[in-house]
């Protein structure tokens, strides 16, 4: 099973470096050559033919259809793909009985993806929602292989976040979410190009964690940065004290210097226009006094 599986995706990755060769060789398989039809197929066109010449020119306005520059035209014949593939843009020529026609929008194509509840690896449930881009690429894949392809790659992608952000911790998920994007995208693309789809772009827009588990993280980030502010203070407090132990020596020297602290000292108090003033007086200054 393992070899069959790993063949499987081998095949699938050849087919992607194909690029669109491989869908425009798709989409000719798909064609219905004109000698399909068989003989009353034949004889149906033929009949359908000459009625539009009878009413000419009211039928006019029943053959010549128009498509816009963004959208393209599958045109089926008795049921079977017209060869020559998806017409477009401008005019094209359809027989009134036997032809139908289907417009495609080719252009990009943008859709929420809901909020999905996932329990990631480490088993936190969170909900996860997304953007998806894509277009279509190969108008006759998308209407000949799938029958709402737009409804389809919805569904796709929903399970894909879930199954990707399955295999993801807590962490990868508010960390990572380019790689997770990219997965996604890459996933999508694989599947979605048997259907002539091309997602261009996945976005991861919001991740909701839990209330119980926000307060949880809440506490321990407060406790993490009262922590760090502890550790901060207690290496102010150390540098503090040697500064302090070196200004006492520097002072120890020169005992005039202590005065000329003192005087400084009471010029910042006054500075701050306080009634009442302390000022330290030496008692080497009282000894004179004392002998006497």
């Amino acid at each position: 099973m393992e070899n069959e599986d790993l063949s499987l995706k081998a095949q699938k990755r050849r087919e992607r470096q194909a690029g669109p060769s491989s869908a425009l060789h798709d989409a000719e398989a798909l064609e219905s050559e004109d000698h399909d039809i068989g003989f009353c197929g034949w004889t149906l066109v033929l009949l359908s033919l000459i009625l539009m010449i009878v009413t000419l020119p009211l039928s006019i306005w029943m053959c010549i259809k128009i498509v816009k520059e963004y959208e393209r035209a599958i045109i089926f014949r008795l049921g079977r793909l017209l060869r020559g593939g998806a017409k477009g843009p401008g005019l094209f020529f359809i027989l009134p009985c036997t032809d139908s026609f289907i417009n495609v929008d080719m252009r990009t194509i943008t859709f929420d993806i809901p909020p999905q509840e996932v329990l990631t690896k480490d088993s936190v449930t969170v909900s996860v929602d997304g953007v998806v881009y894509y277009r279509v690429q190969n108008a006759t894949l998308a209407v000949a292989n799938i029958t709402n392809a737009d409804a389809a790659t919805r569904l796709l992608a929903q399970t894909t976040l879930r199954n990707v952000l399955g295999t993801k911790n807590l962490a990868e998920i508010l960390s990572d979410r380019e790689e997770i994007a990219h997965s996604m995208q890459s996933t999508l693309d694989d599947a979605t190009d048997d259907w002539g789809i091309k997602v261009e772009r996945v976005e991861i827009k919001d991740v909701k964690l839990p209330l119980q588990l926000q307060r949880a993280m809440a506490a321990e980030a407060e406790a993490t940065r009262e922590a760090r502010a502890k550790v901060i203070a207690a290496e102010g407090e150390m540098n503090a004290s040697r500064a302090l132990k070196e200004a006492s020596l520097v002072i120890a020297e020169s005992p005039s210097a202590l005065q000329l602290r003192y005087l400084q000292t009471l010029n910042t108090i006054a500075a701050e226009k306080n009634s009442t003033i302390i000022f330290p007086l030496p008692l080497e200054m009282m000894q004179g006094f004392i002998k006497r």
